[in-house]
């Protein structure tokens, strides 16, 4: 499982020109699912994403996390994120899940996330979204479970 996080101090999903959801402060999260993702990779990104120190304390150091600040996230299947570019010109998606298993798991994963937190959005699977951002920092981050 892959997962890009970016610190936001605000982001938006929009689909046909309709909002679907957005946040204010807080994390943008892209989700991509392998073939390999079970329910444990699911438990475990929830938890990396919740619990990762992306946000400054009383002395600017990125010493506390989402739940700390009571700030928002954003969720947003990406498959892309998953793609094979170590050669050639053009992505390979052989290592991203297939649609319907990749449907499946993002669901799963917003239940399991939500059961953990309340300030949650998402954009929509398989669905042609436009994101929008306000990136605070830059503050992006590459996180894989296995």
């Amino acid at each position: 499982m892959i997962t890009l996080i970016q610190r936001v101090k605000e982001a938006s999903v929009s689909i046909d020109s309709i909002k679907i959801s957005s946040i204010n402060a807080g994390i943008l999260a892209f989700i991509a699912f392998t073939p390999a993702d079970k329910e444990p990779q699911l438990i475990k990104m929830s938890d990396k994403i919740l619990g990762y120190r992306i946000f400054s304390d009383d002395d600017g150091r990125m010493n506390r996390n989402i739940v700390d600040e009571k700030l928002d996230l954003l969720i947003v299947p990406q498959f892309t994120l998953a793609a094979n570019t170590k050669s050639g010109t053009r992505p390979s998606f052989s290592c991203a899940a297939n649609p319907q298993i990749g449907r499946d798991l993002f669901i799963q994963f917003l239940e399991i996330i939500k059961s953990k937190y309340r300030n949650i959005e998402s954009g929509k699977f398989k669905e042609n979204m436009d994101v929008s951002l306000i990136n605070d920092g830059p503050v992006t981050f590459w996180l894989e479970v296995n």
